[in-house]
């Protein structure tokens, strides 16, 4: 699987664009992704801890990518896709996460566009599989993903943090 070329950059309208994130990004990132926290039941938002996971992605890029919803003024919306291998797909796959558009700029299509630009990304790339985790208690949220072709799997997630 090669990963070192990144898609292109995608024009959504004349007002915004989805791109690979950079370093110098990396604050704009840190208010989404406490944001997005700060309603998702498991997480508590930590600005260190954010910025530190953010900053390795963005310097490891054979690890996975960030990619944003930019405008010609500031980025407003996000997703963190993460590579691994299953041994059951027998290849590269995706865990999507950080899934994030600033609530300014919902319902305008920002969301669908840049997880059909991941979609794209996976297929060019031959990633085998997409996993998401997605807030149980929001039907918002998993009638969006679902009306992305995502479904519910048998599968549940377990966390132990360590």
């Amino acid at each position: 699987m090669d990963v070192s070329h990144t898609a292109p950059i995608k024009p959504l309208s004349k007002r915004a664009r989805i791109e690979p994130a950079t370093l110098e990004d990396l604050p704009r990132l840190v208010d989404l992704t406490m944001a997005l926290f700060e309603i998702e039941a498991d997480f508590v938002p930590d600005r260190q801890k954010q910025e530190r996971g953010l900053q390795s992605i963005l310097e490891q890029p054979s690890r996975g990518r960030i990619f944003v919803v930019r405008t010609d003024f500031e980025i407003i919306g996000m997703v963190n896709v993460l590579f691994t291998i299953s041994t059951a797909m027998g290849g590269f796959v995706i865990l999507l996460e950080d899934v994030i558009i600033h609530p300014d700029f919902r319902r305008q299509g920002y969301g669908t566009e840049l997880v059909n630009y991941v979609l794209s990304f996976a297929k060019r790339k031959d990633f085998k599989r997409i996993t998401l985790l997605t807030d149980k208690i929001s039907a918002e949220s998993q009638r969006f993903f679902q009306k992305l072709d995502f479904q519910h799997s048998h599968m549940i997630p377990m966390r132990l943090n360590l």
